[in-house]
């Protein structure tokens, strides 16, 4: 969603890119593709917590609180999709056991 003022999207992105740059020169940038285990996100509940990790970082930043907002209700819609999913791969797991104990007898 762009800024409608668009002096105050040039010096948010300025802003972003100083600190980004600091923390890159001082190592403290981190990429979460690097710290990802693919493993861990295969089910839905790894993609879950791996959501919920992303969202409690973007509580912890000093960003705009708008921007903040912005983005954590997003990842929220997201982790929403995630637990109707979840639920739903469960469920089908269990009717997949069931159907198996079944034909097995």
């Amino acid at each position: 969603m762009p800024y409608k003022d668009k002096d105050q999207e040039r010096e948010y992105q300025r802003e972003y890119q100083r600190e980004y740059k600091r923390m890159k020169r001082a190592g403290e940038h981190k990429t979460p593709g690097k710290e990802l285990n693919p493993e861990d996100i295969i089910t839905a509940k790894g993609l879950l917590k791996l959501l919920t990790d992303v969202i409690a970082e973007v509580r912890g930043t000093e960003a705009d609180p708008f921007t903040r907002a912005r983005c954590i209700g997003y990842l929220c819609s997201i982790a929403l999709k995630t637990v109707e999913t979840a639920d739903l791969e469960e469920r089908i797991t269990q009717l997949e056991n069931s159907y198996k104990a079944n034909v097995n007898h």
